[in-house]
């Protein structure tokens, strides 16, 4: 039996991309090899975040995910990326544009957003870059514990051509064990260059 490129979505996640686009987008994942594995959760708030991230395709493989099953992912992209000609195509996809500097308090931000929505799913890469990190970022963490939300982490491993759900993680208190333990999940995982370290 053949197994969907993407699993159903459950009735309280938040939804935007259907009919045509979501068909097409599951037809160029189906030509490509490309699966989603694992069961989406039945959460209507959550932060996703994916590993490793290495390559501008991670983005491409991921929107074509995000449309095919019909998921609204909101994701934090650079003001002036967003503001640019590209903000024609990326807010319309979920792109939420970010001031990254030093005044801004974007987890400040992102849980505001998140008390606000009634609905919302935040994508964000714990790396931060596309580069090998020796630390995550902890923006995520700190936006799951301040909105009251859990993390799915998705993995991403190019030599199976899969992004697989993981486990619901709730935060505790503790940021450096939860970093741990987030971390060591991703570590069978291999991005289109590396691996998590």
């Amino acid at each position: 039996m053949n197994r969907p490129v993407v699993p159903p979505a459950p009735p309280r996640v938040p939804r935007r991309h259907s009919g045509f686009w979501s068909a097409v987008c599951r037809g160029v994942l189906r030509w490509s090899g490309w699966r989603l594995l694992g069961e989406l959760p039945d959460e209507p708030k959550l932060v996703v975040i994916g590993a490793p991230h290495s390559s501008y395709w991670d983005a491409v493989w991921g929107l074509l995910m995000k449309i095919g099953i019909g998921l609204d992912i909101r994701i934090m992209i650079k003001r002036e990326v967003v503001n640019g000609p590209l903000g024609l195509i990326l807010r319309p996809l979920g792109a939420i544009a970010i001031d990254r500097s030093a005044a801004t308090d974007v987890v400040g931000q992102m849980v505001e957003r998140f008390g606000r929505e009634e609905k919302m799913w935040l994508g964000i890469t714990p790396e931060g870059t596309r580069r090998q990190v020796a630390r995550w970022k902890s923006g995520f963490l700190r936006i799951a514990r301040g909105a009251g939300v859990p993390i799915m982490p998705v993995f991403i491993d190019y030599p199976s051509k899969t992004f697989t759900l993981g486990p619901l993680f709730r935060p505790s208190d503790d940021a450096e064990a939860d970093m741990a333990a987030l971390r060591a999940m991703f570590a069978p995982y291999r991005g289109k260059y590396r691996g998590v370290t």
